[in-house]
C-alpha cells in the first residue's frame, strides 16, 4: 500500500504540492533567486522584485490596478492570479524541455526568474479604473481580431503590496463588497437587454429579422407582465427598431416565438455553459435551463430569467459580432523571456468559435450601430467614429424591494466598419441604466484606444 500511495503521489500528486501558493518551502527555495517582472505591452513594469538586505520583497508601482489580474505575492497567504499561475516561470522553477530553456539553464546565464510581458495598456488600464473609481463592477476591453486583453479592471479591489495585505487581510476577507473577487472574470450577473444581441442573432437566423409586434408597452404572458423601461409604447416595430430601444414587450413575445430550443442552441453558440481556457480563473456563463415554460422563454428574451454571464464574456460576445462572427479566444500573456532575452513562451491569437455566420454578424453590426445612433446607446458616441453597441439594465435580487438597484450594461465596438476595440461594462446595483451610466466610460476607452491615448 506504502509503494501504490508513493508511486501515486509521484506520478499525479507530486506537482500540484510542489507548486501549492500556500506552500512555504516555495519561499525558502526561491529566496535567493530575483524574481521575474511582469510587464505590459510597451515595457512599463506593472510588479518586480528587489532584495532588502537577505529578504526578497515584490514591489507593485501601481499599487491595486492589477490586483485583479496580477494578484499577490505574500510569504504568509501564499500566492495568486498570474503570480500564482506562472510562479515556475518567475521563479526559475521551470522545467528544461526546449532548447532555449536548456540554454536558459546554462551557466553563466542569469539566474534570475523570467519577465512576463501582458496584452495589456497601461494608460488604458489607468483610465479604466478611473472611470470605474466610484462603481462596482468591472470594465473588459479586448482586441476583437486577436482575443487580446487591453484593459481589465474590478472593483472594489485590494492593494496586494505585502506589509499592506497582510495588515488588512481580515478585513479585506471579511468585507460584505468582497474586493478579492475579481468581477471580470468570476461576477456572474443577469445580462439584462445586452443579451437582447444574443437572441437577435436568432431571430436573423431564423428568418424573423422582418417580424413585427405591436409594442403597448405591456405585454402578459402566461400571466406574467412585460413592461418597456419608463412604460414607453413604440407601436408597430419590428428587429431592428426593437433593439434599437430595447423594447422589453418585443424581445418577450420575439423568445417565445423562438423557443426553446432555439434560444438554447443560440446560447450555446456563444459560449454559454462552456469552459473558456483563459491564465485566470473563469467562471463560466450560465443557462441552467433544462425545460423553460412560456414565461422563462419570455424572460430569456429580455435577458433575465436564470441568465447570469461574466463581464470578459459579454466582451467576448461582443468581439464575435464584430469579428464577423468569430469568438476568439481572450488571452493576456503576450510572451515570457529569460532576463537574457531568450523567449520560453510566446501568445498568439487562436479561434475559439464561431457562433454565428458573417452574414448575420453584419446584420447585427448594423442594427447595435442604430444603438448608438439613434437608440439608447447615443452616449457611448465618438466623433467622427462610427460605434456599435447595446445597452443593458438588468433586475437582481433587489428588484421589488423597497431598494430597487439595477446592474447596468453597455457592450459594445468600433469602428463599426472594421473593429479594433470591443468593450463590456458593468456597474453593479447602480440604479442607472446602461446607456446613461456605462455607455460614456466605454465610449472613452474606446476612443482612448482608437486616438492612442
Amino acid at each position: 500500500m506504502l509503494i501504490v500511495y508513493l508511486t501515486y503521489f509521484e506520478l499525479f500528486v507530486k506537482d500540484k504540492i510542489i507548486s501549492n501558493s500556500y506552500n512555504q518551502r516555495l519561499n525558502a527555495d526561491n529566496s535567493s533567486v530575483l524574481r521575474g517582472s511582469i510587464l505590459d505591452r510597451n515595457g512599463e513594469v506593472l510588479a518586480k522584485s528587489q532584495f532588502k538586505g537577505e529578504t526578497q520583497e515584490r514591489v507593485y508601482p501601481y499599487g491595486s490596478l492589477y490586483s485583479h489580474i496580477i494578484g499577490y505575492n505574500s510569504r504568509v497567504y501564499g500566492k495568486s492570479l498570474l503570480e500564482a499561475n506562472y510562479n515556475d516561470y518567475l521563479s526559475n522553477r521551470y522545467d528544461a524541455h526546449t532548447l532555449m530553456d536548456i540554454l536558459a539553464k546554462l551557466e553563466g546565464f542569469d539566474p534570475a526568474g523570467a519577465n512576463l510581458t501582458l496584452t495589456l495598456d497601461h494608460n488604458l488600464q489607468a483610465q479604466a479604473e478611473k472611470l470605474m473609481r466610484n462603481l462596482k463592477g468591472a470594465v473588459v476591453v479586448m482586441n476583437p481580431r486577436t482575443g487580446e486583453i487591453l484593459a481589465m479592471v474590478s472593483k472594489p479591489d485590494f492593494d496586494p503590496t505585502g506589509s499592506k495585505l497582510e495588515a488588512s487581510w481580515r478585513t479585506l476577507v471579511e468585507s460584505p463588497d468582497s474586493p478579492f473577487l475579481s468581477r471580470a472574470t468570476q461576477g456572474l450577473y443577469a445580462p439584462g437587454s445586452t443579451f437582447k444581441v444574443v437572441v437577435s442573432a436568432s431571430a436573423l437566423d431564423h428568418g424573423l429579422a422582418d417580424k413585427v409586434y405591436k409594442d403597448t408597452g405591456i405585454t402578459t404572458i402566461d400571466g406574467k407582465e412585460f413592461r418597456n423601461a419608463g412604460g414607453k409604447a413604440y407601436g408597430e416595430i419590428n428587429l431592428s427598431q426593437a433593439l434599437s430601444v430595447s423594447s422589453n414587450t418585443y424581445f418577450a413575445r420575439l423568445g417565445t416565438d423562438l423557443g426553446a430550443s432555439a434560444l438554447k442552441k443560440a446560447a450555446e453558440a456563444f459560449g454559454l455553459e462552456k469552459d473558456v481556457p483563459f491564465e485566470l480563473p473563469f467562471n463560466k456563463s450560465r443557462f441552467p435551463y433544462k425545460e423553460m415554460s412560456q414565461t422563462d422563454l419570455a424572460s430569456v428574451g429580455i435577458g433575465q430569467g436564470k441568465i447570469l454571464v461574466t463581464p470578459l464574456h459579454m466582451a467576448m460576445i461582443a468581439s464575435s459580432i464584430a469579428n464577423d462572427g468569430v469568438m476568439m479566444q481572450p488571452w493576456l500573456v503576450k510572451d515570457i523571456k529569460t532576463v537574457n532575452d531568450i523567449t520560453l513562451q510566446e501568445g498568439k491569437p487562436r479561434v475559439l468559435a464561431q457562433p454565428i455566420s458573417a452574414q448575420t454578424a453584419q446584420a447585427l453590426k448594423e442594427m447595435m450601430v442604430d444603438v448608438v445612433k439613434s437608440g439608447t446607446g447615443k452616449k457611448a458616441a465618438i466623433k467622427g467614429i462610427t460605434v456599435a453597441g447595446k445597452t443593458g439594465t438588468a433586475q437582481n435580487e433587489t428588484t421589488g424591494g423597497e431598494k430597487e438597484q439595477e446592474h447596468a450594461w453597455f457592450i459594445g465596438f468600433a469602428p463599426a466598419d472594421d473593429p479594433t476595440v470591443a468593450v463590456a461594462v458593468i456597474a453593479e446595483y447602480s440604479g442607472s441604466s446602461g446607456g446613461d451610466l456605462c455607455a460614456p466610460i466605454a465610449g472613452k476607452l474606446m476612443a482612448a484606444w482608437l486616438n492612442g491615448k
